[in-house]
């Protein structure tokens, strides 16, 4: 019955567009229709990406499914970029990395069983992660004092960035080398689709969530305003969990199936892609539109510090369990609160006029 339901909630992303360009429709409703729409996106991926695994093996399963759920995250940030709303990309890309570490991985392991993980894989994650955030240091130090968007934290950016998309393409070869390895179902073992199939069903499912994806944004604002939130909340938890609505329902949905181990490959190899690829890839290409700076602030560091450190101790022992997700839960909602009490940047910059002020906010 559930799965019924599903299938036929796939027509409500269509329809979302569809109504997006052709009706005059209030942006709340928009809104609605382009959350709801994203629940069987995100189921679609999680079953294409199960079906793909068993051609592949879990851990190239987690990388694709990795790969083709941060699509619509890149998306959303050029266009964001392109807006000038820098502030956002930085907060959604950061929430991205915190979200996949505490709330997708909380709740793949509060809705899978008790099991074991893939330390070596979870390791490598933290350990890009980890690595990310050092570099994130070096143009994110001097941005906490005046314009974080000026030309030399831009510069600083560069080549934090192309040595983090070098690591990225380092560690995915031996990651992928490495899986190679590990057993891998015979064609007489495999009951599912094909494996053609399986990556056709993701590529599209991707394309569609990556547009409803756009509408959803396009109509946050209205929804800020009316309750009142800063944009900085809005980017690093709302934008941030639209944007992660693929890894979200994959992960968990492969979980509650039993799968935790590819659960977990999920929600980490998207944490650590997004840290060591996306977010380079967003400032390279923004080149194209609008240099991006990394001028990352204090909370977010903190924010990203504090998750890799409570994730990586949680699963230090190599297990998974219902309680070790009820912590990263936890976990996440003391950063989302943390988010909320940080509002604005421009907000708290007393040294700002209130000309100036008033000049950054409407920019």
């Amino acid at each position: 019955m559930v799965r019924r339901i599903l299938f036929a909630g796939l027509l409500i992303g269509p329809l979302t567009i569809a109504l997006h360009y052709l009706a005059d429709l209030d942006e709340t409703v928009e809104f609605v229709l382009a959350a709801t729409a994203l629940i069987p996106l995100a189921w679609l991926i999680g079953e294409a990406t199960e079906h793909a695994a068993e051609h592949t093996g879990p851990g190239i399963g987690g990388f694709l499914n990795a790969t083709f759920g941060n699509a619509p995250e890149l998306i959303i940030a050029l266009i964001a970029v392109h807006e000038g709303l820098t502030e956002v990309v930085r907060g959604s890309l950061t929430g991205s990395v915190v979200g996949n570490l505490l709330l997708v991985l909380g709740f793949s392991l509060l809705a899978g069983p008790r099991g074991e993980i893939d330390r070596w894989s979870s390791f490598m994650s933290f350990g890009a992660i980890a690595l990310a955030i050092l570099l994130f240091l070096i143009p994110a130090i001097p941005s906490w004092e005046g314009d974080p968007d000026r030309d030399l934290i831009v510069d600083l950016s560069v080549p934090v960035s192309i040595a983090l998309l070098l690591v990225y393409v380092v560690a995915t070869f031996y990651s992928l080398r490495r899986h190679r390895q590990m057993h891998v179902a015979s064609d007489e073992e495999i009951t599912g689709w094909s494996l053609r199939g399986a990556l056709g069903v993701l590529a599209a499912a991707t394309v569609v969530t990556a547009l409803v994806a756009e509408i959803l944004v396009g109509s946050l604002e209205v929804f800020s305003e009316e309750v009142g939130l800063s944009e900085f909340f809005v980017a690093a938890v709302i934008v941030a969990i639209v944007g992660n609505a693929a890894e979200h329902g994959g992960a968990v949905v492969v979980a509650y199936r039993g799968k935790v181990k590819l659960a977990a490959e999920i929600a980490l190899a998207s944490a650590a892609q997004v840290a060591v690829f996306l977010i380079p890839a967003v400032v390279v290409l923004s080149w194209l539109i609008d240099p991006l700076a990394l001028g990352f602030r204090q909370v977010e560091i903190a924010a990203l510090t504090f998750g890799l450190v409570v994730t990586t101790v949680t699963l230090w022992g190599g297990r998974a369990s219902k309680a070790r997700g009820v912590v990263l839960l936890v976990a996440y909602a003391l950063v989302a609160v943390a988010f909320y009490a940080a509002g604005d940047r421009e907000s708290h910059d007393e040294a700002l006029s209130p000309n100036v002020a008033g000049a950054l906010v409407s920019g």
